[in-house]
């Protein structure tokens, strides 16, 4: 089931928390608990994708990225992700969440997000994200003129454009 009450905490913990602009980094606090476990008693690797979650939403907020969404009557969606699992997390391990925003492109936001147990990085991704309207996807820089925001498109890092070229050369659909 999806950890509804703990997104309710994380965006309740936000509401009176200074404004980020897209690339500052927002930093929230987990804790694992059974529910968030796997047969093998480690932090089950879909559950980690629903915590990144609880970070990318509040980040949102600060952003002014939901005002944004909602105001206009947009949606979001997750385009696509690449994830790297390095260390074990186990019951009632304390992780920190660092999200931001890295850059964007014609279509799509990059958000990175990384866990921390203590000074050690236990996993990392990049999601990239949408904002869609019945029309179809909305260009991120009207997004961004919605939102207010006058800086500058920072250039994605290498890695990530690589990343970005290969899912386009991705053939879809996939063959049955």
């Amino acid at each position: 089931m999806y950890p509804f009450i703990r997104l309710a905490w994380q965006t309740w913990k936000v509401r009176k928390t200074p404004s980020l602009v897209m690339t500052d980094t927002h930093v929230s606090h987990h804790l694992i608990l059974p529910w968030d476990l796997d047969p093998f008693l480690e932090l089950n690797n879909g559950r980690t994708l629903t915590i990144f979650d609880l970070g990318r939403i509040p980040l949102g907020l600060r952003t002014g990225l939901k005002r944004a969404v909602r105001t206009n009557r947009w949606g979001m969606t997750v385009a696509g992700s690449t994830v790297r699992y390095r260390r074990r997390v186990v019951l009632f391990d304390r992780l920190e969440m660092h999200s931001r925003g890295i850059g964007w492109d014609a279509r799509f936001f990059y958000v990175e997000q990384s866990l921390w147990r203590a000074t050690e990085c236990t996993s990392h991704v990049v999601v990239r994200m949408a904002v869609t309207s019945k029309q179809g996807i909305v260009p991120p820089e009207r997004v961004l003129e919605a939102m207010g925001y006058a800086g500058e498109n920072p250039i994605l890092p290498d890695w990530v454009q690589q990343w970005s070229s290969a899912e386009a050369a991705r053939p879809w659909p996939p063959e049955r």
